[in-house]
């Protein structure tokens, strides 16, 4: 299958993805699907099928309008101890969050999925990498706080490029602790070309 013939959406609002996606050259379009995130449990879900099941819920969402693109859809979780933890509902939550966090190794994961609904195509996966942070005085995690940069991110915080003061270093793709595990997608498009 070509992939050039279908057009590329990007079902979600996050600037992070939208960033990397064309960072990496690919032309899309972006259209963020409306399913209610918080409706969708996450007990007795492990944090890998969990990230996966959100992220074919949008992809299929938005798939439901354009059957005839290639939709993408991803979601980002932490998971601490086996534990889901998502995006902070206030700023206490995320104060708990970030210090819970903080305090020792945690892995992210991005579920990843592609769906070509008229062609009956679809393919998701999950790409998990583990952060080591930094720890945190109490006068960095007010100011974290403060600043709101934890709003609607998995985990309370987004990890910079470089240089990032939570994050001491990490074992796995940096791109999926920013959204969107690009060299996953690149390898998940290369499958989809193989479907018929």
């Amino acid at each position: 299958m070509d992939i050039h013939s279908l057009t590329i959406i990007l079902a979600s609002a996050s600037p992070r993805r939208r960033q990397l996606l064309a960072e990496a050259g690919y032309k899309f379009k972006v259209i963020p699907s409306r399913i209610y995130e918080a409706s969708f449990p996450a007990e007795g879900v492990t944090p890998v099928d969990y990230a996966k099941q959100l992220a074919l819920a949008k992809a299929t969402d938005v798939a439901q309008k354009h059957p005839n693109s290639l939709v993408i859809g991803a979601d980002t979780v932490v998971d601490f101890d086996g534990r889901i933890v998502g995006k902070p509902a206030d700023a206490k939550d995320a104060e708990r969050i970030t210090r819970m966090l903080f305090s020792r190794p945690h892995k992210v994961i991005t579920g990843l999925a592609l769906i070509c609904k008229s062609r009956e195509l679809r393919l998701v996966e999950a790409e998990t990498t583990v952060v080591y942070p930094r720890k945190l005085t109490d006068t960095q995690i007010a100011e974290h706080i403060a600043s709101g940069i934890w709003r609607d991110k998995a985990g309370a915080y987004a990890i910079r490029e470089e240089d990032d003061p939570f994050v001491d270093h990490i074992d796995g793709s940096l791109t999926n602790v920013m959204g969107m595990p690009m060299e996953l997608l690149s390898r998940e498009i290369i499958n989809f070309q193989k479907l018929k």
